[in-house]
């Protein structure tokens, strides 16, 4: 009697994650770090000639760099789509990293792995506190909540609380960490070694342009965003510690929107 040997199905199969060559790398992180320079510094300021109201130039800069982290996502999309030929959830969560952190050692999964992002949250909250270069106060946002025409305008104004928060969810969920952590960063190491992280975190202040007196700064998050996620290869570190600086964000504007 013959024995029915099962091959095992596609879906167990791992997913090839392809390396980038050096010119894919710079040419994919400028695809993300000119169209939001441009935004910011181009679009922006015409975009806030033609609006009415107050804080026209905060307005202009909150839907312009919406705009610019969109493109983002569709752009990673894309990206990974044209790699794997398909979009299927299984293989996409392999394609970006999107699992629970994995021991270095044991190779387990999730657990008590997750409590490492009480420090590197605690980490980036310090980093907040750090002396930083000066913010031009027409592009500072925490300026524009805290000022007197920032609050009138958001006072009770639920259409405007809905895009910043989904600025902030395209921010630190679809946009930069999924292109950097998620995209860039798995796909780096022909190219860098042992040291791509050390190359994305560099990467990953460049790219802001947008807001180039935060780049020292940013520098830091190499340890706090892109090590651990290389570490633990897990996009999702990166996504989950990033994030908390938008929750912030968010109580501080639906504070501002009840008053």
């Amino acid at each position: 009697m013959a024995t029915t040997q099962h091959q095992p199905t596609r879906a167990l199969e791992p997913t090839t994650v392809r390396q980038y060559s050096l010119a894919r790398i710079l040419g994919t992180w400028a695809a993300a770090a000119l169209p939001m320079a441009a935004l910011a510094w181009l679009v922006a300021p015409r975009l806030a000639a033609v609006l009415h109201g107050p804080a026209a130039l905060p307005r202009a800069l909150i839907l312009t760099l919406l705009a610019g982290l969109i493109w983002q996502f569709v752009l990673v999309v894309f990206l990974v789509h044209r790699e794997q030929r398909t979009l299927r959830w299984p293989v996409v969560k392999d394609a970006l990293w999107l699992h629970a952190p994995r021991s270095p050692k044991t190779g387990r999964r999730g657990g008590r792995l997750w409590l490492i992002v009480i420090p590197l949250v605690a980490a980036l909250g310090v980093k907040e506190l750090l002396p930083a270069l000066p913010t031009p106060a027409t592009r500072d946002m925490g300026l524009f909540l805290g000022s007197d025409s920032g609050q009138a305008f958001l006072s009770d104004n639920w259409v405007w609380l809905a895009i910043i928060v989904l600025v902030q969810i395209f921010n630190t969920v679809l946009g930069e960490e999924l292109l950097f952590r998620g995209l860039l960063l798995p796909r780096m190491n022909r190219q860098f070694g042992r040291w791509d992280w050390v190359a994305n975190g560099v990467l990953f202040a460049l790219y802001h342009m947008h807001v180039p007196w935060a780049i020292p700064q940013t520098l830091l998050d190499t340890f706090i965003l892109a090590y651990p996620s290389k570490r633990y290869r897990s996009a999702l570190i990166g996504i989950v510690v990033h994030s908390a600086q938008s929750v912030v964000f968010v109580v501080l504007t639906v504070a501002v929107v009840l008053k």
